[in-house]
C-alpha cells in the first residue's frame, strides 16, 4: 500500500517526505492508521548516526493509532482498538523470560537495525531499499507495521494526539522513579535535565510522595514548568548545583536521575548523592564515552550509580495506569506537548533541537 513518510537519508539533514510502499501484515503483524507521533531526542541521535542506524530510513518510535488490520497470528488486538506503540522485544532470551524486556538480550537488534529480525523491511520506494522495523514502528508515516510484543491497547475515550509520548519518553522518565528508584515521603531527588524525560520524572515523584524533588537545568522556562508540576527547587545550571544542594540537604539527595547522557553532568548526579544514594541515568551517550567518578566516594557512602532502560516499564499495565492518572488531572502530560501538522515534522525536530519547545507532537491528518 502506498503511505505517506519522512524519511531519514543524512546526518544533521531535513527529512524528506516521500511516497512509499509498505508491505501488508505478515502473521504476526499489526497494521495501525497513525494519529499522531512523538519525537523524542533519540530520533534525532539516530538521524546523526550517533547509533548506526541504517540510512535511509523511516524514524519515529512513540506512534499512537488505530488498529486498521491485523495478522492471522495477532490476539492482542483488534482492528479499530486505539493504540500506542512502544519498544520492542524478542520475547525468549533470559531476561525476556524473566519478565524484563527493557533488557532484552538483543534490544538494539529488535529496535535500531533498521530490519525486522529476519532482515527484511516492509518499506520500499520503486527498486530502493528503504530501511523500517525501528523500534518495531517507524511512525513517522502515515501508517506502521508493529507487532504484539510492542503494542498496548489504550481506552478509547481519550484523545490519541495526546498519548503519543507515552510510549517511550515519559514512560521512561515517569517509569524510572516509580519502578526503580522509588523515592519515597521524607526522601529527596535531584533531576538533572527537565525535558520530557526529566518533567515526567518530577511530575511521577510528586505523584509517590517524595518531599524534595530538585530540578537542573539551562533553560529557566523549563524550571519554571519544573516548579508548576512539582519541583520544590530549581537550579540554573550556570550555577554551582551541587553547592545548592548540599545547602538545601545538608548530606545530599538520597536519589539523582540523569536524563542528559553528558558525562560531566553524570559526575555532577554522583557527587551530590547522600550516603546509601542512588543516581539512575537514562541519557543516551556515544559509545565509548567514558565517565569518571571518585570512587571513595561511591564506596565509602555505599552509594549506586544505576542504568535504566525505559523506565522497566511493564506497560500493558504502566501506560494504561499512567492514563488513568492523567485523565484525573495528576499526571498533566498534556502541559509538555506542542502540536505540529506532520508536514511541519523538520519544523518540529528544529524547535526541539533549539529547546524551545519540550515534547513535540506530530499529528496527522
Amino acid at each position: 500500500m502506498k503511505i505517506h513518510a519522512a524519511v531519514t537519508r543524512a546526518t544533521h539533514a531535513p527529512m524528506a517526505l516521500e511516497e512509499l510502499e509498505l508491505e501488508e501484515p505478515r502473521d504476526d503483524e499489526i497494521l495501525v492508521r497513525l494519529v499522531a507521533t512523538g519525537i523524542c531526542h533519540t530520533d534525532i541521535v539516530m538521524r546523526d548516526q550517533l547509533y548506526p542506524v541504517p540510512q535511509p530510513v523511516v524514524l519515529g518510535h512513540e506512534g499512537a493509532g488505530i488498529v486498521e488490520r491485523i495478522g492471522r497470528a495477532v490476539t492482542k488486538v483488534a482492528p479499530g482498538d486505539h493504540v500506542l506503540m512502544t519498544y520492542n522485544s524478542c520475547g525468549h532470551c533470559p531476561s525476556c523470560d524473566h519478565d524484563a524486556p527493557t533488557y532484552c538480550h538483543d534490544f538494539f537488534g529488535y529496535n535500531f537495525s533498521g530490519a525486522r529480525p529476519d532482515g527484511t523491511t516492509p518499506l520500499s520506494k520503486g527498486n530502493e531499499r528503504i530501511h523500517g522495523n525501528f523500534f518495531g514502528q517507524s511512525s513517522f508515516a502515515t501508517r506502521a507495521l508493529c507487532h504484539q510484543a510492542n503494542v498496548v491497547k489504550v481506552r478509547a475515550d481519550v484523545p490519541l494526539e495526546g498519548l503519543a509520548p507515552l510510549g517511550y519518553g515519559v514512560q521512561t522518565g515517569a517509569g524510572a522513579i516509580v519502578n526503580v528508584l522509588k523515592p519515597g515521603p521524607g526522601q529527596s531527588l535531584a533531576v538533572f535535565g527537565t525535558g520530557s524525560v526529566g518533567l515526567s520524572a518530577i511530575m511521577a515523584a510528586r505523584l509517590i510522595g517524595a518531599n524534595t524533588i530538585i530540578a537542573v537545568d539551562l533553560v529557566d522556562s523549563r524550571l519554571a514548568l519544573a516548579r508548576e508540576l512539582g519541583a520544590t527547587h530549581a537550579i540554573n545550571a550556570k550555577n554551582d548545583a551541587g553547592k545548592a544542594i548540599m545547602e538545601w540537604t545538608g548530606a545530599g539527595v538520597d536519589f539523582s536521575f540523569d536524563t542528559t547522557g553528558n558525562a560531566k553532568v553524570m559526575r555532577q548526579a554522583m557527587d551530590c548523592l547522600a550516603p546509601r544514594g542512588t543516581c539512575g541515568y537514562v541519557g543516551a551517550t556515544a559509545p565509548g564515552i567514558e565517565v569518571a567518578y571518585d570512587p571513595v566516594h561511591m564506596m565509602s557512602g555505599g552509594r549506586t550509580l544505576r542504568g535504566i532502560v525505559e523506565g522497566e516499564s511493564k506497560f500493558d499495565v504502566f501506560i494504561p495506569a499512567l492514563i488513568d492518572l492523567y485523565m484525573q488531572g495528576r499526571f498533566p502530560l498534556d502541559k509538555l506537548v506542542t502540536y505540529y501538522p506532520f508536514e511541519r515534522i523538520n519544523d518540529a525536530i528544529r524547535d526541539s533541537e533549539a529547546g524551545t519547545v519540550v515534547k513535540p507532537v506530530v499529528r496527522f491528518s
